[in-house]
């Protein structure tokens, strides 16, 4: 590691591997295993970004497409054939193929470049999971139009079009009138926080934007932490794995962003008359009479029993989701789902690369007016304390009663007005330095901004009590948003407290629990014994609520639920106790029963629960309310810790890792969602946390519930978990020199396809200049400049070269007589070693130097000295004219960068490098950063001197 002079010839070394192309991208991994990539442009980032998720997450990517084609079934057997026959009646990958037919040319190309990287990352990632084998499968193969659907099937009941069906099933068992007496947020839908924090709230005056996605949490986990980075951009996020770039939750280190569900309503359910014609086809009745449907028969396989049959039919409202045969019934009735997408072909992904290049709001509010499905309340800020409040998405005028109930085809007054949208709400966040709740911000689902889009929301609690909490302060920093994100006040609990405290007529036992209860701080704590015996009187109340006369015709027998009229699969919107559970705190409050009953019916759930409560005492909360949730494959994925061998486990063991007890429940803040009157279990809760930090965006903050890999016995499959748990945040590591690199990889010209014409970087193996090429380390050196190493390009580099190497001074190199061709090809051998790299060396941009760096072990110098575990080899050439006093401590401040790098990676122990021994100012040099002196060797090409730098010399063991 000298000016001027070191080692070996490069050139001595073996046969070169041909056809690799330059280009390629970088990946670095934090301490918690988060994928930080870099590339050279953005379609190159684009494919590393699905080569990385395939490499973690093959078995999610792989069901994720599976859900998309409707072949679940055909490895997970007959408990995915109705998500199965769904997703292909519903016709989702038609769809997904016809919104990417409708990119524009240059969204089209990063989204295939995503699926290039997927496709040449999946069987590697595949290898590791356990889950392909334990089930038979092997990967398959991703199309374009993969990733639109994964989102399209992700999405598609986010709206809850499954709650018109139980709102037509009240409205004929209760009368018309009744129709909403349940709205609330329903089990279909997936709520979340969200807050931002201007200037004037913070401790550094820059805003910070805040929460954590509420939504069926799944394991691996429906976001990924994720960092994505070249020249034209830098942002950190969570991904969804299978979509390219970072749509909901990003930083991009000039603005972020991030979203709710705004509770709209966009989807539409229209009963369809159809009838089946003489050969064979299907008619509907719309609007102008009888015309011909679309119609086919697909197969379902299905592992272990018979395919199954599905007819796939198609009026001109949309695709035939229930009933729909047409000689089933006398009347050949069927329901057809109408949703955006479908009609418009546009998913909003245009919006997507749109977001990474955000610098400001305005950015961030223009990418938006592309974006489609989900409809989403968005708060974005930005360094210069811009901040954006407003609703994104598609929204069809049609009649109100759409968004209640299904409607009939053949009307024309339910039609949507072909073309149109809702124009969507935005407000202005509050920037002064006043009292009250200036310079606030909150999302929750609650019926604010997004109030005209919608028919049910959740409840305000959430909201009102977010905005409580910061309201409190005017000083908030990143660390202190944990305090928010982790409260488990639940006010939905007044109502039924408010019944027990005027309860008539209680016995001694039943007394006492009132007393406790009215006590209790009305906090959901994981210790809190007061919040398990709040929970069992609050059950009990929904089972005789249940059982009440005036609900008779919706529950027990006559629960929707078990009504053969619809798939099972749309069971949780119709079941009528989840339903009672979800809007306890409205059914006790209005008019559907006369006050004297409340309060009996809670008297008699107070002398029941005090009666258990003697038998067997509440334990804490966290004891009973755990984390469910979903796996593809629930009978063999382990639930418990992972085996020793990344082997699927066993059901049962060691369930704490899997499945935690927790604090909060459905209306606190810290929003884990039980199901009142049915379990104490939760499976929907933050699927993320993030917070966003415009001062110093390193002082951003995430999390998730299992880890960053999505692999079985991976360090980071589930490490993250007693973080969430504890409400407490990962660091969103920005300097480059933290992480840890893993690989250079690099792209072949092998494409899936479509659009090559619009993706050359791809294709073409054009030279990319030093400045341009991702960076394997870049530091920072005081009083010097940034120092940036990247990969030599041999064809690109061999002039620059050949320039330095033949030079008198460089002629301990060995290259003095070499030719232009000839410097190329040893660089193209040694760049074809994985045990051996060359790198230019940029000062501020400009190449400064060129070092290597070699195993010794695989190096004749091996052959001279008894190898170490962690010896890490090294050469150094300083470009000529920026060295030897041009500036002063040149050389030093290019080492200093160089060490930083070698030690950065904890495997490497001792640096070595062997001057030639005449070259007595580098030996001198050596010294003098602490090296310490070996033995001299003779080698073919010089007399070298062995030199040894530990990581202790440094301080650094």
């Amino acid at each position: 590691m000298t000016a001027g002079v070191d080692g070996e010839r490069p050139g001595e070394r073996r046969n070169r591997a041909r056809g690799e192309e330059p280009g390629g991208h970088e990946v670095f991994r934090d301490d918690w295993g988060i994928p930080h990539l870099r590339a050279a442009d953005a379609l190159a980032l684009a494919r590393a970004q699905g080569h990385a998720t395939a490499l973690d997450r093959a078995w999610q990517l792989e069901t994720e497409r599976h859900r998309v084609l409707g072949t679940s079934a055909s490895h997970l057997g007959a408990d995915a054939v109705d998500w199965d026959r769904f997703v292909r009646r519903a016709r989702i990958a038609d769809t997904a193929r016809r919104c990417f037919d409708r990119l524009a040319p240059q969204t089209a190309a990063w989204v295939t470049a995503y699926v290039d990287g997927v496709n040449e990352g999946l069987a590697e990632g595949a290898a590791q999971a356990p889950e392909f084998v334990a089930v038979g499968l092997a990967p398959g193969r991703w199309e374009p139009w993969t990733p639109l659907g994964v989102w399209l099937s992700t999405h598609i009941l986010f709206a809850g079009f499954p709650t018109k069906l139980w709102r037509e099933e009240v409205a004929r068992r209760l009368g018309e009138d009744r129709m909403t007496l349940f709205a609330t947020d329903g089990p279909g839908t997936a709520g979340s926080n969200g807050w931002l924090l201007t200037g004037a709230r913070t401790a550094t005056g820059a805003p910070i934007v805040a929460g954590d996605p509420h939504r069926f949490i799944e394991d691996p986990g429906v976001y990924q932490q994720i960092r994505l980075a070249c020249p034209e951009f830098d942002v950190v996020g969570l991904a969804v794995p299978g979509i390219p770039g970072i749509a909901h939750f990003g930083h991009t280190g000039h603005v972020a962003w991030a979203i709710t569900n705004a509770m709209a309503d966009y989807q539409d359910l229209y009963r369809e008359r159809l009838r089946r014609t003489p050969d064979g086809g299907v008619e509907a009745l719309g609007p102008d009479g009888w015309y011909r449907a679309h119609a086919h028969t697909e197969t379902i396989e299905v592992a272990g029993a018979e395919p199954e049959q599905v007819e796939v039919i198609e009026t001109d409202r949309g695709p035939v989701i229930i009933g729909g045969d047409p000689e089933s019934t006398a009347s050949g009735e069927g329901i057809s789902l109408r949703y955006p997408p479908r009609v418009t072909g546009e998913l909003g992904f245009d919006a997507l690369p749109a977001l990474l290049g955000a610098r400001t709001v305005a950015d961030v509010d223009t990418a938006l007016d592309r974006w489609v499905e989900p409809v989403n309340v968005v708060l974005a800020a930005d360094t210069a304390g811009g901040t954006l409040h407003r609703v994104a998405g598609h929204v069809p005028v049609r009649p109100y009663a759409n968004r209640l109930r299904v409607v009939p085809a053949e009307d024309p007054a339910y039609a949507w007005r072909e073309g149109e949208a809702v124009p969507l709400p935005r407000t202005e966040v509050d920037r002064s330095d006043g009292g009250g709740s200036d310079g606030i911000a909150v999302m929750a689902n609650e019926r604010g901004l997004a109030a005209p889009l919608g028919v049910e929301f959740a409840p305000p609690h959430r909201a009102r009590r977010i905005r409580e909490v910061l309201d409190a302060d005017t000083d908030w920093t990143s660390d202190a948003q944990a305090a928010v994100h982790t409260d488990t006040l639940l006010a939905s609990s007044r109502p039924l407290l408010s019944l027990l405290a005027e309860a008539p007529g209680l016995g001694p036992a039943a007394d006492h629990l009132r007393g406790r209860l009215l006590r209790w701080d009305r906090h959901m704590d994981a210790d809190s014994t007061d919040a398990t015996l709040y929970a069992r009187l609050r059950g009990d109340v929904v089972h005789r609520l249940a059982a009440h006369p005036a609900l008779k015709s919706l529950t027990g027998e006559d629960d929707p639920w078990r009504s053969p009229a619809y798939p099972a699969l749309f069971r949780p919107w119709l079941a009528a106790v989840p339903r009672i559970g979800y809007a306890l705190e409205s059914l006790l409050t209005v008019g559907l029963l006369p006050y004297e009953d409340r309060l009996a019916l809670v008297a008699a759930s107070a002398e029941a629960v005090a009666g258990a409560a003697e038998e067997t005492p509440p334990g804490p909360w966290g004891e009973v309310h755990r984390l469910s949730p979903w796996q593809a494959l629930p009978d063999r994925t382990p639930a418990g810790s992972d085996s020793a061998d990344g082997s699927l486990g066993s059901v049962g063991s060691g369930a704490e890792a899997i499945r935690p007890g927790v604090a909060g429940d459905h209306d606190c803040v810290l929003s884990t969602s039980s199901v009142p009157g049915v379990t104490d279990l939760f499976a929907r809760g933050p699927a993320a946390r993030y917070v966003w930090d415009l001062a110093r965006r390193e002082d951003s903050r995430w999390a998730v519930p299992f880890g960053a890999s999505g692999v079985p016995g991976s360090a980071h499959h589930r490490d993250q978990t007693p973080l969430w748990v504890r409400g407490e945040l990962a660091p969103v590591v920005t300097d480059w020199n933290l992480l840890h690199r893993t690989t250079h990889h690099r792209t072949t010209s092998h494409r899936t396809t479509r659009h090559p014409e619009e993706n050359p970087a791809v294709t073409v193996a054009e030279p990319v200049a030093p400045a341009l090429r991702p960076a394997v380390h870049e530091q920072k050196v005081e009083g010097f400049g940034t120092v940036r190493l990247v990969p030599v390009e041999p064809a690109a580099d061999a002039e620059l070269l050949h320039g330095w190497v033949t030079e008198e001074r460089a002629r301990f190199w060995g290259m003095a007589d070499h030719t232009r061709e000839q410097v190329r090809e040893i660089y193209e051998f040694v760049d074809s070693l994985p045990t051996h790299h060359a790198y230019l060396a940029l000062r501020d941009g400009v190449p400064a130097a060129l070092f290597q760096t070699y195993e010794p072990d695989a190096d004749p110098v091996g052959e001279c000295y008894d190898v170490q575990p962690g010896d890490f080899g090294v050469h150094l050439l300083i470009a000529p004219a920026e060295g030897e006093g041009a500036v002063k401590g040149y050389t030093e401040a290019l080492l200093t960068a160089f060490i930083a790098y070698i030690f950065s990676d904890p495997s490497h122990l001792r640096v070595i490098v062997e001057p030639d021994t005449r070259n007595e100012k580098a030996i001198a040099r050596m010294v003098r950063i602490g090296f310490e002196l070996g033995p001299e060797i003779r080698k073919p090409e010089k007399t070298a001197r062995l030199a040894f730098l530990t990581r202790a010399a440094l301080g650094l063991a």
